[in-house]
């Protein structure tokens, strides 16, 4: 342990000596640290993380058919760097069209592929996922017919289940408690491109997720976590629909120490923000 005598404050006239010490001890002559309101504990953000994980397994395994293990292609892509696919401006502008509340018409392109990824992303990570009418909209946009009937009953299995829903403090028809609002946003913060054969593609989107229930008394506070997931894709009447993807954690930056908004200011943003239709 070294010691110094810098001065870093001073106080009616006496001076304060700051003490170095090895890293991760405490000084236990340093006078208390001032809390910051507004932060949930550790106790109930770990509640979330385990909720988190588990809903991610479940999904994972609801859509591992189907695929052609993108998920070790997208490994594989990382380690050869960027590619010229990556995501970069390229003046397009969003599509128009729509299939069930999901942009929809996209290009037969590289570029087509990525938008319909994020697009896709923002879907199937979002809200509307915990009620079984839009649940079934989504799929059927989303997903290739061929492989739609199938992912809607694997999906419908893990978003009905009654324990799980209670877990995250849904009721059974997936609604927050009343004065409550459940978050579930997906936001995009990149895309590349794995693999492109025409007809078929394999899209790897980035992004960071919002889960969990702002409201004064909630137990399961709004947490932010990051993902990759790898999308299969195939041109399939005239636009790009899913036939499988692959999930895993990251890459995760940093967090910066910042204070926790409050239920309500989380309630507002939520509401009064809405989304994107990704494109480049």
């Amino acid at each position: 342990m070294s010691l110094g005598d810098d001065d870093y404050g001073s106080g009616g006239g006496h001076h304060v000596t700051r003490t170095r010490l090895p890293e991760g001890e405490v000084d236990p002559y340093a006078p208390p640290r001032r809390g910051r309101t507004g932060r949930p504990s550790n106790r109930n953000l770990m509640s979330v993380v385990a909720v988190v994980v588990l809903l991610i397994a479940a999904i994972a395994f609801a859509n591992r058919g189907g695929g052609s293990g993108s998920g070790s292609t997208d490994g594989d892509a990382a380690k050869d760097g960027p590619r010229s696919g990556a995501t970069a401006p390229s003046g397009v502008k969003p599509v128009d069209g729509k299939t069930g509340g999901i942009a929809s018409g996209f290009a037969h392109s590289e570029q087509g592929a990525q938008s319909a990824a994020a697009n896709f992303a923002v879907a199937l990570g979002g809200d509307g996922m915990f009620r079984a009418d839009s649940r079934h909209a989504i799929v059927n946009a989303v997903y290739a017919p061929d492989v739609a009937a199938a992912r809607q009953g694997d999906l419908d299995k893990v978003y009905s289940d009654q324990e799980f829903l209670q877990k995250i403090g849904l009721d059974a028809n997936g609604n927050a408690p009343k004065g409550m609002t459940f978050v579930s946003r997906t936001n995009p913060a990149g895309t590349r491109v794995v693999k492109y054969a025409g007809d078929t593609a394999s899209v790897a989107v980035w992004y960071s997720s919002l889960f969990g229930i702002a409201g004064e008394s909630s137990t399961h506070p709004v947490a932010d976590s990051w993902y990759t997931n790898t999308f299969d894709l195939k041109w399939t009447g005239d636009d790009w629909k899913v036939t499988g993807f692959t999930q895993k954690d990251g890459p995760t930056p940093v967090a910066r120490d910042q204070v926790a908004s409050s239920a309500k200011e989380m309630s507002d943003a939520v509401e009064g923000f809405g989304g994107f239709t990704y494109a480049r």
